[in-house]
Formats: C-alpha cells, sequence, structure tokens
C-alpha cells in the first residue's frame, strides 16, 4: 500500500531565517495523526539562509541524520567534531547519552536539506557524529545505500547508526525505471524532480508512506534524486 503526503499538505512554518515543511509533528506543528512512521519520528524539510542555522543545542537518545539536497550545512559539536556537507552529502549523529552542537550555513545561497530523526534500538550510547560524500552518477538499478544499522548491511561501506533501520538514496534520469526492495517499511522523500512509484506520481517534495509490499518500481518521469528510508515498524 502507497499513501501519499504531497508537499503542500505538510506541517510548516517560517522564522525568517528558516522555512521548514514537517513530515511529523515537530515543534509548534502538531497533527496527532502523523505522529510517526515506525520508528522514524522526524522528516523536516528546511531551507536556510546564508549566514544563519541552528545555534548550539542538545540531543539525547536520538539517531539524526541530515541530508543536504543543495549547498552546505556546517556542523560542530561539543565532541571535537566539525564538518562541512555539501549537496548530495549525508552526515549521520548519535545523540546518545547526550551532545550539543550547530548546523550553520556560512555559504552565499540557500542551503536545502532533509532533517531525519530515527528512533534508536539502545539508549545511552556514546555519541558519534560522521559525514561522508557519495557519487552523484545517476543509477539504472537498485538504489545505493547511504546509512544503516542493520547487521545484514555492516560490510557495505554505510554510514553507520544505533537503529533498525536503512535510508538509500540517488539520482535518477529521465525516463529510468528501477525495482526498489522494502524490507520493512519505507518513506519515499522526492528531493528532486518528478517520479512515478508503482504509477502514482510524485513530484519535488512530496513523501510517500509503502507498506505491505516487498519492493516498488520507481520510474523518473524527469531528471530526480530520491530517499527512501526503510524502517522497522
Amino acid at each position: 500500500m502507497i499513501t501519499l503526503y504531497p508537499y503542500e499538505t505538510l506541517g510548516q512554518a517560517d522564522y525568517g531565517w528558516l522555512q521548514a515543511r514537517y513530515h511529523f509533528s515537530f515543534g509548534d506543528y502538531r497533527n496527532p495523526d502523523r505522529a510517526r512512521f515506525g520508528i522514524l519520528r522526524v522528516i523536516n524539510d528546511d531551507i536556510v539562509r546564508p549566514g544563519s542555522g541552528f545555534d548550539t543545542h542538545q540531543h539525547r537518545d536520538m539517531e539524526i541524520i541530515t541530508y543536504v539536497r543543495a549547498g552546505a550545512i556546517t556542523h560542530r559539536d561539543n565532541t571535537g567534531n566539525k564538518g562541512r556537507t555539501e549537496s548530495g552529502d549525508v552526515q549521520v549523529m548519535s545523540a546518545g547519552s547526550g551532545i550539543a552542537h550547530s548546523e550553520h550555513n556560512h555559504e552565499k545561497v540557500e542551503t536545502s536539506l532533509y532533517q531525519i530523526w530515527i528512533i534508536p534500538r539502545e539508549k545511552n550510547v556514546k555519541p558519534r557524529w560522521e559525514a561522508r560524500a557519495f557519487p552523484k552518477t545517476p543509477v539504472k538499478d537498485a538504489l545505493p545505500l547511504l546509512v544503516s544499522g542493520r547487521k545484514e548491511d555492516k560490510d557495505k561501506d554505510a554510514l553507520m547508526i544505533h537503529a533498525d533501520a536503512s535510508i538509500y538514496g540517488g539520482r535518477l534520469a529521465a525516463g529510468t525505471t528501477i525495482t526498489q526492495p522494502v524490507k520493512d517499511q519505507g518513506y519515499l522523500l522526492v528531493s528532486e524532480g518528478a517520479v512515478e512509484i508503482d504509477g502514482q506520481p510524485m513530484k519535488r517534495g512530496d513523501g510517500a508512506e509503502i507498506t505491505g509490499v516487498q519492493s516498488v518500481k520507481i520510474t523518473a518521469s524527469e531528471d530526480s534524486e530520491i530517499l527512501l528510508i526503510d524502517v522497522a515498524p
């Protein structure tokens, strides 16, 4: 079963320096029907203005993944980690027993990103941060694995998280069709372009819940970039 969530129906907030769309309840946006999807707790579609960002704040016991769609974001935390993650690349942070961090857009252009929170399978782990650049070549088969906490993915060169979840992502040239496996249940995001998922059209910014199937067929209606978050119920 596929349930679509068009961009224009998402929760939203405008803080001046930040424009946000919320796939699930977050901040002042409260929707009892959209609290989470399995262990997937947050997907925020953020646009951060140049010279601004999230000042130092704390997290604990959450796996936080940032996928940068355009521009770049610069991370710094109280464990000594710092780094700049660019468009198409990913950073992960295990908040664990507690971490304080900031994320700023030091670029001259807006930075667009997905911020994804996944509930961990264990609490009080040692906080950690890691980032990685991934290939930008359009794919012709299933999406490459970007992030995973599953034992079977341990040696697949993905960024590690402490959660029963995997994140796949990549670019599709117009006209390309792929068959993407789904282990548990999936949440598809269209970062750029437009696609059809099992014949249902999706555009930039849309999301879709995928349940009760072992795979989906995705066709790019135009040059596109997509993410699939596969999570335990």
